[in-house]
């Protein structure tokens, strides 16, 4: 889909619970269908250790950049109500989820407001949301360093593509939007 006159955001989509690949897929569906959002890019899917809470499962991370017209108030809105769409509840922090859906960058904007905080906070931390970044937009520009220079700062041990969950991702997303 394409969006007239809009911002190009990324955003980090994360879950360890269920048919993971599927729920990106519904999510990512559900976000182009919204009038105001473009998904122009998806990187594959990373396999991940846990980070913060480490008892749980590994985690599946993709990036993806979309075009949109809605302020970054309201495409938080929307990532929220995807989530909840698809099951997401809230229950504790850095704890075991479907799917989880972070703006890590809207346009250049910098914005600090309760509840949303872009550049996401820890992004230049987490190379469970860099390396799928990196994949589809190295030189994005972060704090005054690319993506790419980023993750070569952190340490990135775990990390690695998943080729069967990409594959059912990509195969999800084929399927959803028909011939």
């Amino acid at each position: 889909m394409s969006v007239e006159a809009g911002v190009v955001a990324a955003l980090g989509l994360g879950g360890n619970v269920g048919d993971v690949a599927a729920a990106f897929a519904a999510a990512l569906e559900r976000l182009d269908g919204a009038p105001e959002v473009g998904v122009a890019a998806i990187s594959s899917l990373y396999r991940t250790p846990p980070w913060g809470k480490l008892d749980q499962p590994d985690f599946l991370n993709a990036a993806t950049l979309v075009e949109t017209t809605l302020p970054a108030r309201a495409l938080l809105e929307l990532c929220l109500a995807v989530e909840r769409g698809l099951g997401r509840e809230r229950i504790e922090r850095w704890g075991p989820r479907l799917i989880d859906i972070d703006i890590l960058t809207y346009g250049g904007a910098t914005i600090d407001e309760p509840d949303l905080v872009i550049p996401h906070p820890r992004l230049t931390e987490r190379a469970f949301a860099l390396a799928p970044l990196a994949e589809i937009a190295p030189n994005l520009k972060v704090g005054g360093r690319t993506v790419v220079d980023w993750l070569a700062r952190v340490d990135r041990a775990g990390i690695a593509i998943d080729a069967a969950a990409s594959a059912a991702l990509r195969a999800g997303i084929a399927a959803r939007s028909g011939p």
